[in-house]
C-alpha cells in the first residue's frame, strides 16, 4: 500500500528567521509524516544544501523554494517560489538586492526603537540571525528577551507594524519584478499567506487578479492557522483566477503551537494541487 503524500510547501530555518537548522527541520517533518517539504527561507537559498542531504536519508522530497519580500501598493506581499534552481544567476543577484534592504532596514528598526527605550537592538538581532537572513522575527525575539513584550505575537502588535514605533517601511521590488525572478530561476511563483495581509475582499481580489495578470501561478489556500473561513475566502480566490493551489504551515519554530509542520486543512478537490504535473 502506497503511504499517502502529505505535503508542506511554506517552512523556515534559521538561514532566515526559523529557530531550527534545516537538517533538524526536516528530520522534524519525517517525524510529522510529511512526505513532500519544501524549505521556502526569506531571501535565501542558503539553508536547501543542507537539507537536500538530510531528506535523502529520511527518504522525504525536499522541494527547492524560497519566500522573497515584493511590493503591491503600500503592502509588503510575500511570495514563494517553488521548484526553484536554487544556482540561478538572476535569482541570486535579487537575493543580494534584498539583503542589502534587510540591512539597511535592520538598522532603521534599531534607531526607531532606541527612542522607546529599546537599545542596541541591531546588534542583538544581528547576533541572533547569525549567518542568516537578518529579519524582524529576531528583533521580536530580542524584544521578548528583554521584557519589552510577552510574546512574539506581542511584538509585532505592539512595535512592528504600520504606525507603531519600530515600524520601517521598504521600497521592496515589485510583483513582476518577483514573479520574473522566480520563473528565471525555473520555479512556480504562489502567493504566501494571502489572508494575512489584512486587505479588504476588493483590494485582495484586485492583489490576485495582477499577480495572475503577471504570470503568477499559485496561492496558498491552506496556510498556517487557517481557520475555515480564510480556507473557503481562499478557495474562491483560487477557484475564480485559475491558479493552482498550495498549502503552507509558514513554520517558525515548534514551540509555536499554532504553526504545526504538516496539520493542514487539506486542499479542496474543486482546485488543482499545486503539484498536479510534478514528477515525483
Amino acid at each position: 500500500m502506497t503511504k499517502q503524500a502529505i505535503y508542506d510547501l511554506h517552512t523556515h530555518s534559521n538561514a532566515s528567521d526559523g529557530k531550527l537548522s534545516p537538517s533538524e527541520l526536516v528530520s522534524h517533518a519525517y517525524q510529522a509524516g510529511i512526505t513532500h517539504l519544501a524549505l521556502t527561507d526569506h531571501d535565501s537559498v542558503s539553508g536547501i544544501q543542507e537539507a537536500e542531504k538530510q531528506s535523502q536519508q529520511h527518504g522525504i522530497k525536499l522541494i527547492s523554494g524560497i519566500e522573497l519580500s515584493c511590493r503591491w501598493l503600500s503592502y509588503t506581499i510575500h511570495i514563494v517560489g517553488l521548484n526553484i534552481d536554487p544556482e540561478n544567476d538572476s535569482l541570486l543577484k535579487h537575493i543580494q538586492d534584498l539583503s542589502e534592504l534587510r540591512e539597511d532596514r535592520a538598522k532603521r528598526i534599531s534607531r526607531q526603537l532606541e527612542k522607546v527605550g529599546i537599545n542596541d537592538a541591531y546588534y542583538y538581532a544581528k547576533q541572533l540571525s547569525g549567518d542568516g537572513t537578518i529579519t524582524r522575527q529576531h528583533f521580536a525575539m530580542h524584544i521578548v528577551k528583554t521584557g519589552h513584550a510577552k510574546t512574539i505575537q506581542d511584538v509585532f502588535k505592539k512595535y512592528l507594524t504600520r504606525n507603531k514605533p519600530g515600524y520601517v517601511a521598504v521600497d521592496w521590488p515589485d510583483i513582476k519584478q518577483t514573479i520574473n525572478c522566480i520563473q528565471q530561476a525555473n520555479g512556480i511563483a504562489v502567493i504566501a499567506h494571502p489572508l494575512r495581509y489584512k486587505m479588504t475582499n476588493t483590494k485582495l481580489k484586485a492583489l490576485v487578479k495582477e499577480f495572475k495578470e503577471k504570470s503568477g501561478e499559485g496561492i496558498e489556500v491552506a496556510s498556517g492557522n487557517s481557520n475555515n473561513d480564510e480556507l473557503n475566502r481562499a478557495t474562491t480566490l483560487c477557484k475564480q483566477f485559475e491558479l493552482f493551489a498550495s498549502t503552507g504551515s509558514d513554520f517558525h519554530n515548534p514551540d509555536m503551537p499554532w504553526t504545526k509542520l504538516g496539520k493542514l486543512a487539506p486542499i479542496p478537490e474543486i482546485l488543482t494541487p499545486v503539484w498536479a504535473n510534478w514528477h515525483h
